[in-house]
Formats: C-alpha cells, structure tokens, sequence
C-alpha cells in the first residue's frame, strides 16, 4: 500500500489564510457593505496589534459570520472572479520548509493529499498548482445556479475527511506523515505515524509538546526544529 503525506494549507503551504484573502477579494469588487467590511479590518488591526489574547477568534468570527451572509447573494461566476484574484496573487506565497517538503516526497512517490477550510473553489487552484493529488476543501451548496447558505466546513472534522481519503485510494498510515499550523489539525495529526507541527499556535504548540510531536518553525530565511533537553525546555536546530 502506497505512503502517504497530508498538509493544511491556510498557514501550513500558503503565507496567509486563503479564506480571509477570498472575503477581501469579494469586498474589492464592491460585493460587501463598507460598513461591514471596516468593522472586520478594524478587527483585524486588533489582532495585528494584538490588542487582547483572542484578538484573532475575534477578527476571524466577524469574517466568518460576514461571508456566510454574503454568500447567497453572490454568483459562482463572482466567487471565481475573486478565487482567481486571490489564486494569482498568493499561489507562489509559500514557505519553503512545506514547498520543499512536498517536492522531497513526491521525488519519494507519496501521495500528496490536502484538507482545507478555505472554499473548494480556492483550495481546487492551489492544490493542482503544487501537484497534490488529491484534496478537499470547504463546499457552499448551489442551487439554480446560486449559493443556497449551506455549508460543508472541510475544517470541521479533518480526521473523518483523512480517513475517508485513505480508504478511497487503499493508502497505508504505515509511513504517513501530516502538516498542521492550528487546533482544528490535531486530530488529522494524531493519526499518522509522524506528526508535524509547522509554525503552530498556541493549542497545537501544547499538544504538540505533550506529545512529544516534531514542531517545525520558519522565521524570515531561517527553519528551526524544537527539540526537548530537559524536562520543558527546547533549544531550536536549524534544519
């Protein structure tokens, strides 16, 4: 049975959150209320400056909450106009610790998967960009030809969606290996044989370091891996 490498992608391969970039696409074209939308960036300068501990649940709820009611007045023709904007823009914005490593094992003919939050519509672009082979992402349902509100959130429940994949492609947890950046990577994460937790917040950081999992961090031109000396102290490895 064939190996096999899984990654987020929001954070984990791409720089920014796609979903966030697609909202602010979407604004771009005048498809948001200027009011909305500058209550979501003054949220997001609180973050930035970060202001309070939740400042970024806070920035990402308000847009969250704005696109799921601007979704079921908007066209499938003008989410594509907006993923394509955001696609050109941010598909080569990668880290070089994931950009290498998937090119190291496709060379090692993985099977390179992906499990995203952000719409299907991105995800799709950015997946066939990096010669991933397979891959799903967040679905809004379309009816006559407009988006009806109903969601599939991929995020939600990365680890059913990963066993899923597996069993579709008769893939082996023998050798696999996961890419995560934050909570909602935890349990695709525990599945497999070697864990990886890239840049990862607060929650995954914990988790990871509990369980003893590899934490991986790129800094400006640099890679570090954490590595435990004694008791919960790390010293970092350039790698």
């Amino acid at each position: 049975m064939k190996k096999f490498a899984v990654f987020d992608i929001d954070g984990t391969l791409i720089r920014w959150q796609l979903y966030h970039a697609v909202a602010e696409a979407l604004a771009k074209q005048g498809l948001l209320d200027p009011k909305i939308h500058q209550t979501i960036k003054d949220a997001r300068m609180r973050w930035k400056k970060r202001t309070h501990t939740d400042a970024f649940r806070d920035y990402e709820g308000r847009l969250v909450s704005a696109y799921d009611r601007l979704i079921t007045q908007l066209t499938p023709e003008q989410m594509q106009v907006a993923a394509n904007s955001v696609f050109n823009e941010y598909r080569d914005q990668v880290y070089t610790y994931t950009r290498d490593l998937i090119a190291q094992l496709k060379d090692r003919k993985y099977l390179l998967l992906a499990i995203s939050g952000s719409q299907t519509e991105i995800v799709d672009k950015i997946a066939k960009h990096w010669g991933l082979d397979d891959w799903v992402g967040s679905t809004y349902t379309q009816k006559g030809g407009r988006y009806t509100g109903a969601k599939i959130v991929a995020s939600a429940d990365k680890a059913k969606i990963l066993d899923k994949l597996v069993t579709e492609h008769k893939l082996s947890y023998k050798g696999s290996i996961a890419v995560g950046d934050s909570a909602s990577d935890i349990k695709m994460l525990e599945l497999v044989e070697l864990p990886i937790a890239f840049n990862p917040e607060k929650t995954l950081f914990d988790h990871a370091r509990q369980h003893d999992w590899k934490i991986v961090v790129e800094r400006k031109n640099v890679v570090y891996e954490l590595e435990r000396t004694s008791g919960i102290h790390y010293w970092l490895k350039t790698i």
